[in-house]
């Protein structure tokens, strides 16, 4: 199955290879739309997969902060998410 990630009109990431965790769709990093990707300096912990690392999302000088998250350092339990990107705060993952 194909699944998209839209944000202001704008498509941000586009696979077939996305891999379902706790109800989001995680896209692996070479599906993404790099444009749109402003590296942010939060991170957040998770008990079970590793510390996160965050994006902003930058759509026509619109920002929406922290709205992708990815584990560059998964652990042994996530390793197949390991880069893959996930979206919330308002961006839309849809069946393509």
């Amino acid at each position: 199955m194909k699944y998209k990630a839209i944000w202001n009109g704008k498509v941000l990431a586009e696979s077939e290879s996305t891999q379902e965790v706790e109800g989001n769709q995680y896209f692996p990093p070479q599906s993404i739309n790099k444009e749109f990707f402003k590296t942010s300096q939060t991170q957040t912990s998770c008990p079970w997969k590793g510390k996160a690392s965050y994006y902003s999302i930058e759509v026509d000088g619109e920002i929406n902060k922290d709205a992708a998250w990815y584990y560059p350092d998964a652990s042994q339990a996530a390793k197949h998410i390991e880069n893959y990107v996930a979206f919330w705060k308002g961006v839309k993952v849809t069946e393509a």
